[in-house]
């Protein structure tokens, strides 16, 4: 099988030593997740699926559990990204939660849409080759939820979608590599199964085009994936299956958000019921807390948010940006909009492709476009440089109230509740908790 010829190449090498110790075996709140959606109970779990820095600083603090989720672009054997191995990452979150004395046998990891879609422009020997490497070297580095995602064509693969047995077996070898190396057998990983989503980071289609998952597809899914992992001899992983991913019909693109409409999931959630796992939601970011809340209760039990996160510190970073421009002398400006829109034009890369349109409505969405590619940009040397100054100058100076209710509407409200808005860093850490405050109470049962 293509497995066997993946096994010599993926494990044949040692981790490497790391500073960091591994993460706890969190696999026990997953399957228990399950079994409170099958009791009836409204209990999710939200996914940060974010590297940055500050957003994991805002998430990591407080009580557990957390979920924390890279994708195969972010993280993979190669540096992905964000420059981190699997390894890397795990000790990266962990540094992050010691700093914030967050209990960190509170905190889950897991890998999102690991498969060949970064490799898609090669062969399917080569490219699943390299996923294959990159599954085994998340489940070795302690990671404990794994989504396998296939769903891709392959550049030898025949034209038009992707045969969905193809996919199936596809996954199911890369669960053969997954299993033979877990590192701790009592720390074996929970999979996810499905794709019904686009690609991570928010839709390039029109709104019209996205339609919830009919339970006839969701059926077939799940059977192509249940006969492969069996052909495959791997009954004990497909009984630590916990979810399956499927389009509830929100989403979210440069200036669309589509709300969930409970009425047009009816008969998923119906399907849900009689199957022994739950459902898992991406793209959820920018949905209001009732929507969330719907979407629990709906059995969608785990949430993927990201965007959104680094939306709230982006805008947050502008209103600082927009009190600056108020209290400090113009020469001593950080011009942290302008440092990072020269980033961007520099290194286009990672939004070109993305962002359509005239000139004028490109360099509108590389500001404010809910899928929010200006998050590649906030390590560049010299954007850390601009913001450092930022939150220098207003380190120095008292922001008067006045003024945070006319740049930060929401900053009035928070400081009458009695939250601290005292400094800068103050402003970006509410701006990213009211986010996570939405999943926080969608997910916890009334």
């Amino acid at each position: 099988s293509l497995a066997g010829r993946y096994r010599p190449a993926v494990l044949g090498a040692r981790l490497p030593s790391h500073p960091w110790k591994k993460p706890c075996n969190m696999s026990n709140l997953l399957d228990e997740l399950v079994r409170s959606q099958k009791r009836g109970e409204s209990r999710g779990i939200p996914s940060i699926c974010s590297a940055h820095p500050w957003v994991l600083k805002v998430a990591l603090r407080g009580a557990g559990p957390v979920l924390v989720e890279s994708t195969c672009n972010q993280v993979n054997q190669y540096g992905g990204y964000t420059g981190m191995t699997p390894l890397d990452f795990v000790g990266f979150v962990y540094k992050i939660a010691e700093q914030n004395k967050f209990p960190t046998e509170q905190l889950l990891l897991g890998g999102d849409h690991l498969g060949p879609s970064p490799w898609q422009e090669e062969p399917a020997a080569s490219a699943m080759s390299k996923a294959a490497g990159m599954v085994s070297s998340y489940v070795r580095a302690g990671f404990t939820k794994i989504h396998l995602d296939t769903s891709m064509r392959l550049a030898d693969d025949p034209p038009g979608a992707l045969d969905s047995q193809v996919s199936a077996r596809r996954a199911a070898e890369l669960a053969v590599l997954a299993e033979e190396s877990i590192p701790d057998p009592a720390a074996a990983p929970r999979y996810v199964i499905g794709t019904e989503v686009p690609i991570p980071g928010g839709s390039q289609e029109q709104a019209g085009s996205v339609t919830v998952t009919s339970v006839e597809t969701a059926r077939a899914t799940m059977e192509l994936m249940h006969a492969a992992f069996l052909e495959l001899g791997l009954r004990s992983a497909w009984e630590r299956v916990i979810a399956m991913v499927v389009q509830p019909g929100v989403e979210f693109g440069d200036g669309f958000l589509l709300d969930y409409l409970p009425e047009a999931a009816r008969p998923l959630v119906s399907f849900s019921e009689g199957i022994p796992f739950v459902y898992e939601a991406h793209s959820t970011d920018y949905q209001s807390r009732a929507s969330l809340r719907s979407l629990v209760r709906d059995h969608f039990a785990i949430l993927k948010v990201g965007p959104a996160l680094t939306y709230a510190y982006r805008e947050a970073v502008f209103a600082l940006a927009g009190i600056e421009s108020h209290l400090i002398a113009a020469g001593q400006h950080s011009n942290v909009v302008a440092v990072l829109e020269q980033a961007m034009l520099s290194h286009p890369e990672h939004w070109r492709k993305y962002y359509q349109g005239s000139p004028e409505e490109q360099a509108f969405a590389r500001k404010f476009s809910l899928s929010d590619r200006i998050r590649y940009y906030w390590q560049d040397p010299a954007v850390q440089a601009a913001l450092g100054k930022l939150l220098s100058n207003l380190d120095k100076v008292a922001i008067p109230t006045s003024l945070l209710s006319q740049v930060v509407p929401w900053g009035f409200n928070h400081i009458q509740a009695g939250k601290s808005l005292n400094n800068p860093a103050d402003i970006i850490d509410a701006s990213i908790q009211r986010v996570l405050e939405d999943y926080q109470v969608a997910c916890t049962p009334d």
